[in-house]
Order: structure tokens, then sequence, then C-alpha cells
């Protein structure tokens, strides 16, 4: 029974310090970049419900609700792939979302900013609560890559509270560049 036991304590001894040495390693941090091949395959649109488009959503988002939306947080970006012709013609932005009534008690109207391929559009500021839509020009200049990032921030959005632990900045429907 000692040798059982003396195996035992030797094993789970090693087992312990071999998974201690390796959780203590720092991480190597991974980035992805993406490919002709890869950009190829991105849309020019995304649905917050669409699980093919979903791995374009890069940041800021919540996991979908109601098979038909998501929560974002303050701040949160989009890749989408450029339309044809939009490097010389320009595109348009369109973001759908929606500001719930009660967020909007708290908060009050809600300026929100976009820039697209790192070049700024106007801010618009929506002061009802209910469906919305953010439409602006895109200037060819911001439209010169296959694929272009979509950072979009929110002037305020609710704190994480004790009902939900998140921050929640609007109800994301969609989001798409389409050619002038």
């Amino acid at each position: 029974m000692r040798i059982f036991d003396f195996r035992l304590t030797a094993f789970l001894t090693l087992a312990c310090a071999a998974s201690w040495t390796t959780a203590c390693k720092p991480r190597k941090s991974v980035r992805v970049e993406l490919t002709d091949e890869s950009a190829a395959s991105l849309s020019a649109s995304v649905h917050a419900a669409d699980p093919q488009t979903a791995a374009q959503l890069v940041r800021g988002f919540y996991d979908i609700e109601q098979n038909s939306w998501r929560w974002t947080r303050r701040e949160f970006a989009v890749v989408l792939q450029t339309p044809a012709s939009s490097a010389s013609k320009g595109a348009t932005l369109t973001l759908k979302f929606a500001i719930p009534e009660a967020e909007f008690e708290k908060l009050g109207p809600i300026t929100l900013s976009a820039s697209v391929g790192g070049k700024p559009l106007p801010p618009e500021t929506f002061a009802a609560p209910g469906t919305h839509t953010y439409s602006k020009p895109v200037p060819p200049a911001a439209l010169s890559a296959a694929v272009v990032e979509v950072d979009v921030s929110l002037d305020k959005c609710l704190p994480p509270g004790a009902v939900d632990g998140r921050e929640l900045g609007l109800i994301f429907s969609s989001i798409a560049l389409e050619s002038r």
C-alpha cells in the first residue's frame, strides 16, 4: 500500500509542477492578417443574425439575442469588403440600430460617430428612442483597400449594472457599404 501511496504522491507532484510551469509562461499574442483569399470571402454588408458574417464583427459586440439582434458596447468595430468601383466613386455607409426607450430615459440623446478606414464621417445625434438609420457618404480616399474597418463610438452608454453586468450601447441590426 505504501508503494502505491508513494507513486500517487510522486505523480501528483510532477503533474502539478508541470502544469504550474506551463501556466506561468507568457502567452504569445496572435495577429490575424487578411489575405487576398480571405478578403474575397468577406461581405460588404453584415446582419446581426447572419452566422456567415459574424467573424466580421471584430470588437464590441455581444452574443446574438432573439435570433435577430445584438447589443453593442460604447465602441465597436466591423470589417467590410469595399464595393466594386468605390475607390473611385465612394460609397454610402448605412448602420441600422435601435435605442430602447428605457435606455433613452436614462441617457437622453445619443451621438454616434463613425470612421471608415481611419477617415472620420460626420457624427449624428439621435434624439428619440426607437429604430434609427445612420447613413453617410464615404469618400473614395477611405475605400482604397479591399477591406476596411468601420469604427463606431457613442458619446454615452449604460454602464454595467446589478441586473446586466454589460456595458450597453445600442441594439445593432445591420451595417453595409453600398456603391454610389
